[in-house]
């Protein structure tokens, strides 16, 4: 058994305690980080190397940035699209551990609908399953994690009406990654639960928590060979009720 989570932490040098609390008490076998916003150099390696995890860290200052934290053999490391110039913006990674290859992945937020950051939102989305198209098979043991920055469909969000044209559940969005997971994922969230309320993300303004008016942006999805072996998927919700928590909640998938 495997268990794989997946965390934007909105920070690892702020809320790198709260993450090495989380470790201590669900020891994941692997947790992908996501917003961990600071260099590679000043990434708290010797913290988590003394809790078990090794860590394999892509980040820059301030803004994005994406790490993995492994408590067995990780290999195979891959930072960013392989054919295209490394970008300056740390959003991949990719890993193999326990003969399944976890793609570990920050999608961008998109700031506003039409906004060059929306367009980059969009490509960026479209850049992904070209990689999938030209580097894996759906036939390949094969999990996509991350803080997608879209709600795929109105069961995701705590008000459709009032979020539809927004940015995380945009309809080109939403088409951009229902274009992603056709190529052979599934989200193992819905794999076990069919229910609304679920959400990962709960903005930090108008005690969006407390009244759980989120939305579910945080995915595990998986090819159809892990997902028949998927025993469980939840979102812990809580870390979202902590002090000075990230505005995300870790989502954990157990894997036979």
């Amino acid at each position: 058994m495997i268990k794989i989570a997946t965390w934007n932490v909105n920070s690892i040098r702020t809320r790198h305690d709260a993450v090495l609390i989380w470790l201590r008490k669900h020891e994941p076998d692997l947790l992908c980080l996501q917003e961990t916003k600071v260099e590679d150099s000043k990434f708290p390696m010797d913290q988590f190397r003394s809790a078990g995890y090794e860590p394999v860290v892509a980040g820059q200052k301030s803004y994005n940035g994406v790490a993995m934290l492994s408590r067995q053999p990780i290999s195979d490391v891959r930072i960013g699209f392989p054919d295209l110039p490394l970008d300056e913006q740390k959003r991949l990674m990719a890993a193999t551990i326990d003969g399944i290859r976890v793609i570990n992945v920050y999608m961008p937020n998109g700031q506003f609908v039409g906004s060059p950051k929306f367009i980059y939102k969009l490509g960026f989305i479209a850049r992904l399953r070209t990689y999938l198209d030209q580097c894996h098979r759906p036939e390949e043991p094969i999990v996509l994690v991350g803080d997608f920055n879209v709600a795929p469909e109105p069961i995701d969000v705590y008000d459709p009406k009032e979020w539809e044209g927004e940015v995380l559940f945009h309809p080109e969005a939403r088409a951009a990654l229902a274009h992603l997971k056709s190529w052979g994922l599934e989200d193992l969230f819905r794999r076990h639960h069919t229910e609304g309320g679920a959400y990962s993300w709960w903005d930090y303004r108008i005690g969006a928590f407390r009244r759980n008016l989120g939305l579910r942006i945080d995915h595990i999805w998986a090819t159809p060979s892990v997902a028949a072996r998927c025993r469980a998927c939840e979102i812990d919700k809580d870390p979202r009720a902590e002090e000075r928590p990230s505005d995300h909640a870790p989502v954990v998938a157990l894997i036979e």
